[in-house]
């Protein structure tokens, strides 16, 4: 399997946060040489081929040590600090840093007190033991309750972009028998139980191309499936002995439960028998090679992947055809996206050369306002100074549009001035404080900012973080109906961590509001985050002219223009 620039960084942040933990050794800075060097990491644009063939040399806070661990990761698989320290951590200790709101430093008090798996902290929230702690308390117990609570209902579950990419990684490993990516991924659900992927070729030639590959690859019973885990993600390969069955284990690998049953049961009612063994008619299998094959044979329309969830139920036969659906090819700009400015890795310049290599058109900044400041939000005096930067670069060339993510304040109103928010091309408003608010008084805060004349985008709306935290509670719909009375566009973040707008949600109100597919990239890598906000959009039956940000650059400043005096 592969390793990607992600889990490099990735392991790297997490040997930081686990020597934090351990709290051990004689060199106190040995946790911040690791964060320093996933920060540093993350800002490179070379893939990780060619930095491993400089064996990681010449990255700044890279010294040589972390260098030949990064090189024997990407040979091996295995990155030996984060090993070492997760070998001296009890695994229940682990899983601690699921829930929201705990640091190594609140789990090694936690770990102190005997506290060291999520159902002890939830039973230690409860008895009142978590409260009786120094630094805790009885509000954080509360607060914590909630989140182990929410952490043990998602901890079978995997982010799109890590079961993405075990997927992928697979189909390399399977090239040559006709791999696909299956199940929740191919759905392109927001978080996945178990990375699928289909195979034609007999069982024996799956196990040998899988052997060191999968932990512990076992064939599931009777089913042609083989089943086990890579880098602790639940794995799932299911093979068709033959070529004419691979119709009927696409459809049983390519939906959820229900779609399934359903599926069996059509079939049932016309005589046929289908599972991932083939479509069989009295005792005799037939020769249906692709999913379309299946259907045919049956009499029913073949249901496009992206619309297989119990939500597409009586709707899906209207919406468009998936070569109609958005994809990554059809962004034009790339807005949304932080820099240096603020809590971003890379230059403005690096930022849109990366928008510009990955063939989109512009690259829109969307730094942090003012009272970001624990993300070196902007001062009014430094967003000038930034505006001076974008316009100098827009003459010599450089594809952008001025933009900025301005924070929503409690009351509804923006962090910047009318006069400075007028002077940008476009403007994205976010919540990023205050998750706590009454629905009521969370509603009328993101309805006031949504009605804003200069808002164009309103920012991941709900706030959520997948696995991690709800959304804040709020009523939705009627955010989404000042967006709609206001033509505000609502953004469909990319981020594999956010996805939020829910596509369920954008399912429901296509055809009310117009939506803008938001890397929100804090890095050039994640750019390329585009491809999940596309599933999340195509789920929601989107087709180019419901994004706008498929608008080329002129078309796009025009837009906000129309939207502005639309307003006035």
């Amino acid at each position: 399997m592969d390793v990607t620039k992600k889990s490099l960084v990735g392991a790297l942040k997490t040997t930081a946060d686990l020597l934090d933990l351990l709290g051990v050794g004689d060199d106190p800075f040995r946790a911040q040489a690791f964060r320093s060097a996933a920060r540093s990491l993350e800002g490179v644009q070379d893939e990780v081929d060619v930095l491993a063939a400089r064996a990681f040399a010449g990255i700044p806070k890279v010294g040589k040590a972390i260098a030949a661990d990064l090189l024997e990761y990407v040979r091996t698989g295995v990155f030996g600090p984060l090993e070492d320290a997760a070998s001296l951590i009890p695994a229940g200790v682990l899983s601690l840093f699921r829930v929201r709101g705990l640091g190594p430093k609140k789990i090694r008090a936690l770990w102190d007190a005997g506290i060291d798996s999520l159902e002890g902290l939830r039973e230690a929230c409860r008895d009142g033991r978590v409260a009786g702690l120094k630094g805790f308390g009885a509000k954080s117990a509360a607060s914590f309750l909630e989140a182990v609570e929410f952490a043990l209902g998602a901890q079978e579950r995997q982010h799109l972009s890590t079961a993405h990419e075990v997927s992928e990684g697979l189909c390399r490993v399977l090239e040559g028998l006709e791999p696909q990516v299956a199940g929740d991924v191919r759905r392109g659900l927001d978080t996945v139980r178990v990375a699928r992927v289909t195979v034609t070729a007999s069982p024996e030639g799956v196990q040998e191309r899988l052997a060191g590959v999968v932990e512990g690859l076992e064939p599931v019973g009777k089913k042609p499936l083989f089943a086990g885990r890579v880098d602790g993600v639940p794995v799932e390969v299911a093979f068709a002995p033959t070529p004419g069955v691979r119709g009927a284990l696409d459809l049983m690998m390519g939906g959820g439960t229900a779609y399934r049953e359903s599926l069996r049961e059509e079939a049932k009612v016309r005589g046929f028998d289908l599972s991932g063994h083939g479509l069989i008619r009295a005792g005799e299998v037939l020769d249906t090679p692709t999913e379309a094959d299946v259907m045919k044979t049956l009499g029913l329309p073949l249901r496009p992947a992206e619309y297989r969830e119990p939500e597409h139920d009586g709707v899906w036969e209207a919406l468009p055809h998936p070569d109609e659906l958005v994809t990554v090819a059809d962004l034009r700009g790339m807005l949304h996206t932080h820099s240096t400015w603020s809590d971003g890795a890379a230059s403005i310049a690096d930022m849109a050369a990366e928008t510009v290599r990955l063939g989109h058109g512009f690259l829109g900044t969307g730094d942090h306002s003012r009272a970001a400041h624990y993300a070196n939000g902007l001062s009014i005096e430094r967003l000038q100074a930034q505006l001076k930067e974008i316009r100098e670069l827009q003459g010599a060339g450089v594809p952008l549009v001025a933009g900025a993510e301005v924070d929503i304040l409690d009351d509804g109103t923006l962090d910047y001035p009318d006069d400075v928010l007028a002077q940008l091309d476009y403007v994205v408003a976010s919540v990023h404080s205050l998750f706590t608010l009454s629905p009521e008084r969370q509603t009328e805060r993101l309805i006031r900012a949504a009605s804003h004349p200069l808002v164009t985008i309103l920012g991941h709306p709900t706030g959520r973080l997948l696995l991690r935290r709800p959304g804040y509670a709020l009523d939705l719909d009627a955010v989404m109906v000042a967006c709609a009375e206001r033509g505000t566009v609502v953004e469909i973040n990319a981020n594999a961590y956010r996805l939020d707008l829910d596509w369920r949600v954008a399912l429901t109100w296509r055809d009310r509001v117009k939506f803008a597919i938001n890397t929100d990239a804090h890095v050039p890598g994640g750019l390329k985050d585009a491809k999940y906000g596309v599933m999340v959009a195509r789920k929601a039956g989107l087709t180019p002219a419901h994004v706008i940000n498929t608008l080329e650059r002129e078309a796009f400043l025009a837009f906000v223009q129309e939207q502005r005096a639309g307003r006035s």
